[in-house]
């Protein structure tokens, strides 16, 4: 039997009389840290204990320390049958070392007893004249960038020991909130003669001189703090409500989907150049429309944001065992192989032309192509070098020629798509994208096109007055520069 003990949050008041006859009934005694300040009270009263302060020197990070905390008291109970664990404040309010006990009290079949105490936790409440019942979140400063920040219910971060740590919590929380966010710094909170409670601005967290292993801080509600994912969603069903946009409300899964297409390719062009700021805007755009036809799956009754969440997570979770699971890789390429092995297993695709098939119709006709050949060259229909390749582009050109005079539309659509296929072909094999290189043509006309207009202005001409030969001159002069 081991029988956890809350030492409460710091002053004499606080302890329990159960809490103080266990100790003083129990053979052995352990405190997680003598660093409290009831301590000297057990002192008095003659209960003699072990402490584990010793732990927090050997070990590199505190989730060790817990973890062996935690065993060590497995091992004590097997040779003393009944012992006694205190540690400061409430045994189940933020405190790692009871919750790691406890799992493996379980596992191992070993009986607890919890001897609760009023926590640190209580007192804050009291004195800080917090609502309760608008939401608290309790985090460990060590845990916190684990923990999903929320503006919407109060934070209380414990554990905040020292300037270092109280500088790894002031970084995380400025992600989330802004710099000069109020918060309260709560420093012996109910022990009088030493409490310490004050609004500081978050930025000032670390310059506090106070700080020590009896610090907290509270971060209070704030709704306008900042904007997160339940604003965006908030808004959008804000625009598709009564009283929201006539225009939002008429849109449907297919009325926008030009404007993803849009959007996704505005942040090709961010991307492209370099400007995170406009990346930031058009990645937002992207968002947006994702959350559109998000609310109207909502309405519709078909699927919501979590349901899509809940598919990408459990997909990426899928395909990455490598990650997530046991199975080990050692390059890319093998990444690849499973990728598309679990990939085609997901969708039911049996024969390599089902793969073909299933690359999207709706992908810009050069990326489908370079697709469509990259998966049949995958199964080794493929030229054996690109001079071949180069010999199709040749052989596809001889057939433009000898149907671009008929009037066979069909024909000469035919082998026109056959002559831009053999090209893209011919990208593959050089490991070129075909998109971007087509793209790069288109800029490299505009800015030749624009070189002769500008020396026409130049010259008071108009470019729908100058023959081609006097365009074609200024044209080889923007090649040579």
């Amino acid at each position: 039997m081991i029988k956890i003990v809350g030492l409460g949050p710091g002053s004499v008041e606080s302890l329990t009389l159960g809490a103080i006859n266990i100790l003083k009934n129990s053979n052995k005694v352990y405190l997680r840290t003598e660093k409290h300040p009831t301590v000297d009270y057990l002192r008095q009263l003659g209960i003699n204990f072990e402490t584990y302060d010793n732990m927090y020197e050997k070990k590199e990070r505190f989730e060790e320390v817990y973890e062996c905390i935690a065993e060590d008291l497995i091992q004590r109970e097997r040779e003393f049958k009944q012992i006694a664990y205190g540690v400061p404040g409430h045994p189940l309010v933020a405190e790692k070392s009871v919750t790691l006990l406890i799992k493996l009290c379980k596992e191992r079949s070993i009986d607890i007893e919890i001897i609760p105490s009023v926590s640190f936790i209580d007192t804050i409440i009291e004195r800080l004249k917090i609502d309760a019942g608008d939401g608290i979140k309790i985090m460990d400063a060590f845990d916190i960038k684990n923990q999903i920040l929320d503006k919407r219910t109060g934070t209380i971060i414990t554990q905040v020991y020292d300037k270092l740590i109280a500088s790894q919590v002031k970084l995380a929380l400025m992600e989330y909130y802004g710099d000069d966010t109020e918060i309260y710094f709560v420093r012996s909170a109910g022990i009088k003669g030493s409490e310490s409670i004050r609004k500081i601005k978050l930025y000032e967290l670390d310059r506090q001189d106070d700080i020590d292993y009896l610090t907290s801080i509270y971060v209070p509600k704030n709704l306008e703090i900042t904007y997160d994912l339940k604003d965006l969603l908030d808004i959008m069903k804000k625009l598709r409500s009564d009283t929201g946009c006539p225009w939002d409300r008429e849109q449907n899964h297919d009325s926008l989907k030009k404007y993803l297409i849009e959007e996704s390719y505005e942040v090709i062009e961010a991307v492209n150049e370099k400007d995170d700021v406009n990346l930031v805007e058009e990645l937002g755009d992207v968002l947006f429309q994702v959350i559109f036809h998000c609310q109207i799956g909502e309405e519709e009754g078909f699927f919501n944001i979590k349901d899509v969440i809940n598919g990408i997570c459990d997909k990426m979770i899928k395909r990455h065992p490598h990650v997530f699971g046991c199975e080990n890789v050692d390059s890319t390429k093998q990444v690849l192989i499973n990728w598309n092995t679990i990939k085609k297993k997901e969708q039911g695709l049996k024969t390599y032309t089902d793969e073909l098939k299933h690359v999207a119709k709706t992908l810009p006709a050069l990326m489908r192509a370079s697709k469509v050949q990259k998966k049949a060259a995958g199964v080794g229909f493929d030229w054996d070098k690109v001079e071949c390749a180069l010999d199709k582009v040749l052989e596809e050109y001889y057939e433009v020629k000898n149907v671009y005079k008929s009037e066979e539309k069909v024909k000469i659509v035919e082998e026109i798509g056959d002559l831009i296929f053999a090209c893209v072909n011919v990208a593959r094999f050089l490991d070129i994208d075909p998109e971007f290189a087509l793209n790069y043509t288109i800029e490299k006309f505009i800015k030749r096109f624009a070189y002769i207009e500008k020396n026409a202005m130049d010259h008071g001409l108009d470019m729908m007055n100058m023959t081609l030969n006097e365009m074609d001159k200024l044209w080889e002069e923007a090649k040579s520069k």
